[in-house]
């Protein structure tokens, strides 16, 4: 990502899996891991950097998605509680990358990990924006 500022507190968020969330094979689908991630960065934006997405609504901006990697390692089920823990491994110049981990809150067992990479974006334009130091301050917890 070039000229980049590594973080590493972690933050978590609970999350209760609904029947919305199951599959076919009565596990969390594929594709809801990813949700989960977006709830708990959405969460922690706001209770732990004190920086809401609404707050970057307001400034003019927004995050899209640049590219996403998940490991899976357990299944999890209907009614089972995860613990979605996030960090910011580093922030660049137009984006930064998030890692998290996925957990069976009883168990305490993995149940995927990855990362994901969120460009900052002029919501107007939807063009990529150099990220502000206010921002950059914030999230250097």
């Amino acid at each position: 990502m070039g000229d980049e500022t590594k973080m590493k507190t972690k933050f978590e968020t609970e999350i209760i899996v609904r029947p919305s969330d199951i599959d076919i094979n009565r596990h969390v689908h594929q594709s809801v891991y990813l949700d989960y991630v977006l709830f708990a960065r959405y969460d922690q934006m706001k209770r732990c950097y004190k920086m809401s997405m609404e707050k970057f609504f307001k400034m003019g901006y927004s995050w899209a998605t640049k590219s996403t990697h998940i490991e899976f390692h357990k299944p999890v089920f209907l009614g089972e509680t995860v613990i979605v823990r996030t960090w910011i491994e580093e922030i660049g110049k137009k984006s930064l990358k998030v890692c998290f981990q996925i957990l069976k809150k009883e168990t305490e067992e993995m149940a995927a990990q990855g990362f994901a990479v969120f460009v900052l974006v002029n919501a107007l334009s939807g063009k990529p924006e150099v990220i502000p130091q206010e921002v950059i301050k914030k999230y250097s917890i």
